[in-house]
């Protein structure tokens, strides 16, 4: 995921640029490309890629995987640099067609430094989510409130609230959404949290991380508290989530799933999003690597 971080830490990156720390992971620069790199995910992740960087960046990941000895990189790859990269190792994992400004193609492209590190255990048990979640396509698409919950889009007085609801459904995750202080941070930037409440309280959380110039958005954070599961929260708020991106001129809405989850990726492939690949042993969750599916929608 791509996210401006709560700047918990300021630290001196690699070669000298400023970073962020998150958990055990940083955000830095090459240039004018934007990386995070760390232990907690054993890998590098190339968020963004300038074209004032490309082709000398590809050289200075492998540099950095190396002497960090990390097992994975991980790069966003707008087409025109998708065969260079492919020529240095990396395997086209998933991609989104027309990604960046309606126009060009975005890859997920992985390069592994461990023989482990490609091969997954759990393939035959994501293999068979894919499968059902592919059974789902044909549903009914819309969902309604049930009486008694309201939607609304969330503002700074529930801060408080929307980490609350985080920290009772994550015990880890990969972003610090369980500060309030890094709520009021992205609420300031690129997202925006749409809830779901019950006399007065939230019960339900998703967000939506937009890139205004390239005109895409993420569907994220998606959590319903235990005792209000099984109400099709998740459909509602995916629902209004795309209602408002439309709004928004926003044109592809995509995410990036937990492979094992059933429940999320039948609400992706239910809501008409196309699955288009697979991101291996690629996110640390709960202290374990897991693989991740890449969904997509045009709106």
């Amino acid at each position: 995921m791509i996210r401006s971080l709560l700047s918990l830490k300021i630290l001196t990156g690699w070669k000298g640029e400023p970073i962020e720390e998150m958990m055990n992971d940083i955000i830095t620069n090459i240039g004018n490309s934007t990386l995070q790199h760390g232990k907690y995910n054993d890998r590098i992740y190339l968020m963004k890629l300038s074209r004032n960087d490309f082709p000398d960046i590809i050289d200075k990941l492998d540099t950095l995987a190396i002497e960090k000895g990390y097992s994975k990189i991980i790069a966003k790859v707008p087409e025109f640099a998708r065969d260079e990269f492919t020529k240095s190792g990396y395997f086209i994992e998933a991609f989104i067609p027309e990604f960046y400004d309606c126009n060009e193609d975005v890859y997920f492209m992985g390069k592994y430094f461990t023989e482990s590190r490609l091969h997954s255990r759990e393939y035959e048990k994501f293999r068979e989510i894919l499968k059902l979640a592919a059974l789902k396509t044909t549903e009914e698409r819309t969902a309604e409130c049930i009486p008694g919950f309201n939607c609304r889009i969330c503002d700074k007085s529930d801060v408080n609230q929307i980490a609350g609801v985080y920290k009772t459904v994550f015990e880890t995750y990969p972003f610090p959404i369980h500060e309030p202080q890094y709520i009021i941070k992205t609420m300031d930037e690129n997202f925006i949290y749409f809830s779901i409440w019950r006399n007065n309280k939230i019960v339900a959380l998703s967000s939506s991380e937009m890139d205004a110039r390239s005109q895409n958005v993420e569907m994220t954070d998606f959590a319903t508290l235990p005792e209000h599961r099984g109400n099709g929260f998740a459909v509602y708020l995916l629902q209004e989530m795309e209602y408002e991106m439309r709004k928004r001129n926003m044109k592809i809405a995509y995410t990036i799933a937990r492979s094992l989850s059933y429940g999320v990726n039948i609400i992706f492939a239910r809501m008409g999003y196309r699955y288009s690949g697979t991101l291996l042993n690629n996110t640390n969750i709960a202290g374990n690597l897991e693989s991740m599916n890449v969904w997509y929608k045009p709106l």
